[in-house]
């Protein structure tokens, strides 16, 4: 580790580089880091990276999942569950059955378990990667909450797959019944054990004297404590860290202050950023390790049925997307859905093309055990390691190179649809000031009076709506100052739960507003 210390520093640097060209070029840095990773692989100095499956679950997976669930719209979660629902779930089992047929038809060696096996892992789509490309994309956020909520959960059911297909390929048996039981525990029992451990954290933010610090090493050691604990009792550390991370998002106004949120924030950022950039990197550096042991396969048989396997799953995907669609339709005839409107052919073709594959399914494979429990040699590892490769290489690259372009080509919005921009920013900004206004007027109209200071800023609110930035207030004015501040946040969490209001330009006007109360300890 030592001797290597000096190369994995020059990897930091070079991920710093990657990125910053992937910004200017305008494409999604996850491209260009497997792109670098594997450039880097043929060089001959460089050492091979010996990858520990477990490793990358647990230093890798727990964060990075918690920081999708902190950004992710609870609200639009709940509002698009059964989509969001059946493609996390239904479709990766839908997927992963596809693929087995495919497999074990067309790859010589392939039983029925195998091709499970290699379904569950490639099934799932990342979301790290579907993130970084609609940065550079404006969808509707509805498409974008859809995406970005499938992308959450399917972890948790393609690694369902995995887990049974490795016993029924040890064992050479399935039991339904005790299938069905595992998965019942695997999801429920995830979910409970994430809630009872984020409620535990809770707890100990409110009632223990814990500083800034402190309460952000918390939400650190967190996500780690709620996989460790699923784990442990063999469910989903994925469901329960998804589950435990919306909890806390949802209640952090009630356990951290406004430093603590503004500086968990930039300290969230920088280690996903880090994370993010390594898991990419070490899927390119990866190459020479899954190549080794391809046997009597060659690398362009190899490299044919990866390319199989990943256009199966892109045209599954499309077609479950458009299944879907048919599905809604039918049933808004029997039941309230979130979608009235008839999506047609666009929405279920964006959201069917966003499927590229990433860490998780490489992290999966790599998982596959070098021998079964009597000592033979596992079938077919080092294929299923290099098929996994190329299809994360493949959807990275086909899907994740024109994704932006079909989206702007096709255009998403509805007619007379806009999406949220600075004019419904300023909107909301309006709204809040007439209401603090009044709240002011209503409960501190003697202060007003007396302090000329406060009589000042509420003035200048009045004619031009904005604050005051550079003036002095004394601490009489201070706590009015919060207390007004606190007031804004309330109305702003009401006024969220209309599921028409935009939550991306409420979570901009909180954090405004924290930032407006740490500008207070300077005045």
């Amino acid at each position: 580790m030592l001797h290597h210390f000096p190369f994995y520093l020059s990897l930091i640097l070079l991920i710093i580089i990657l990125i910053i060209v992937a910004d200017r070029i305008s494409v999604a840095y996850p491209i260009l880091l497997v792109l670098g990773g594997l450039g880097l692989s043929f060089i001959p100095s460089v050492p091979d990276i010996e990858i520990d499956p477990e490793l990358i679950f647990i230093i890798f997976l727990p964060p990075l999942l918690s920081e999708a669930a902190w950004s992710i719209s609870w609200k639009e979660l709940w509002k698009w569950r059964r989509i969001i629902t059946s493609f996390a779930f239904l479709i990766v089992f839908l997927t992963a059955f596809v693929v087995a047929l495919v497999a074990n038809s067309y790859i010589p060696g392939f039983s029925l378990a195998l091709g499970f096996l290699l379904g569950g892992i490639v099934s799932p789509p990342d979301a790290v990667s579907a993130g970084a490309i609609m940065k550079f994309v404006h969808v509707p956020s509805r498409y974008q909450s859809i995406i970005e909520g499938e992308s959450l959960l399917n972890d948790a059911s393609s690694l369902i797959v995995f887990r049974f297909a490795l016993i029924a390929v040890g064992t050479g048996q399935f039991i339904w019944h005790d299938a069905i039981l595992s998965f019942g525990w695997m999801v429920f029992g995830g979910v409970g054990i994430g809630l009872a451990v984020a409620y535990g954290f809770f707890k100990a933010h409110r009632l223990l004297p814990t500083d800034v610090n402190m309460d952000i090493v918390l939400t650190l050691v967190a996500p780690y404590m709620m996989y460790i604990a699923a784990e442990t009792v063999h469910s989903s550390g994925v469901m329960a860290v998804v589950s435990g991370g919306l909890f806390l998002a949802q209640r952090k106004h009630l356990f951290l202050n406004s430093s603590g949120r503004i500086k968990g924030f930039s300290v969230w950022e920088s280690l996903c950023f880090v994370l993010n950039g390594l898991v990419f990197m070490i899927i390119g550096l990866a190459l020479p390790t899954i190549t080794k042991g391809l046997g009597n396969v060659s690398i362009s048989e190899a490299i044919g049925y990866g390319v199989m396997i990943t256009v199966v799953l892109m045209i599954s995907r499309i077609l479950s997307a458009y299944g879907a669609v048919v599905t809604t339709l039918i049933a808004r005839n029997f039941i309230t859905v979130a979608e009235k409107r008839n999506p047609g052919y666009k929405a279920p073709l964006v959201i069917g093309w966003a499927g590229m594959r990433g860490v998780v399914s490489l992290a999966a494979a790599l998982s596959i055990p070098e021998t079964l429990e009597n000592g033979a040699p596992f079938p077919q590892r080092n294929l299923i390691l290099f098929i996994t490769f190329i299809v994360i290489l493949l959807t990275l690259l086909l899907q994740g190179l024109t994704l932006p372009i079909l989206i702007k080509k096709i255009n998403l919005l509805r007619d007379n649809e806009v999406l949220p921009g600075e004019s419904h920013y300023q909107d909301m900004y309006r709204r809040l000031t007439n209401q603090s206004l009044d709240y002011l007027h209503a409960n501190y109209e003697e202060q007003i009076t007396r302090q000329p200071i406060l009589k000042k800023i509420v003035e200048k609110w009045e004619e031009e709506g904005k604050e005051f930035d550079n003036i002095r207030l004394d601490q009489e004015c201070k706590l009015v100052y919060v207390d007004m501040i606190n007031h804004q946040r309330e109305w702003l969490r009401e006024w969220n739960k209309d599921h028409e209001v935009d939550e991306g330009i409420v979570r901009r006007h909180l954090y405004r507003l924290d930032l407006e109360e740490e500008k207070l300890k300077y005045r």
